[in-house]
């Protein structure tokens, strides 16, 4: 279970407790379902990274890849790159997870809107969290949290300097939203649009190893 997830389930039951104390049982059966859904929302499951080392990239959020394309990054990596937009519906797991292993070189956040996470102009306009990360071979990737239509809360534990680990935790985002993953135009991928995928687990891309 997230961690963030605690006031939110310590309110629901507490509804709960209220509504069946008041005897208002329409509204402790409402109550009910509230509290299961919001406790399946927070869930954080124990996930496998695949093997690979340091030549392979994971999903960072469970959901739908809605892109896979060559892209100009002009807000962190000044280059053009292949981007891979990965939309989570509110049903996902949000708990979001390091695509690569690497040392986290900028964290940027950006205030904005809350278009459909869907959407492309969501990764202009809308609120959202950048990581910039250098990897293996001086490889370096981008990867965005991006607040969606219903979400409100982007968070990241990822801070300047940290080396973090291939598929360990980072943050998360409530209640539906979406991940952008920057990577370089030399970057194999694995996947393409409609591909369900699964975070720390799922291989989104690879590198050619150096030498």
């Amino acid at each position: 279970m997230a961690r963030e997830g605690y006031p939110f389930i310590l309110i629901a039951l507490a509804l709960n407790v209220l509504t069946g104390w008041l005897e208002i049982y329409w509204l402790f059966g409402i109550t009910c379902v509230l509290t299961a859904w919001v406790v399946w929302f927070f869930r954080d499951p124990v996930r496998q990274v695949p093997s690979g080392g340091a030549w392979t990239i994971v999903s960072p959020a469970d959901g739908v890849v809605i892109k896979a394309e060559p892209v100009q990054e002009d807000k962190l990596l000044n280059a053009e790159v292949i981007k891979v937009s990965i939309f989570m519906n509110v049903f996902n797991v949000h708990v979001n997870r390091t695509p690569i292993y690497g040392r986290v070189l900028k964290v940027v956040y950006s205030p904005g809107k809350f278009f459909n996470a869907s959407f492309d102009k969501a990764s202009l306009y809308n609120e959202q969290n950048a990581i910039l990360m250098e990897g293996y071979g001086g490889r370096r990737i981008v990867f965005t949290q991006i607040a969606g239509l219903v979400a409100r809360r982007i968070v990241c534990r990822a801070k300047e300097g940290m080396e973090l680990n291939c598929g360990e935790r980072f943050g998360l985002i409530r209640f539906g939203s979406r991940l952008d993953v920057y990577l370089p135009l030399d970057t194999e991928i694995a996947v393409k649009v409609g591909d369900k995928v699964r975070a720390g687990t799922s291989i989104i891309g690879r590198w050619q190893q150096v030498q």
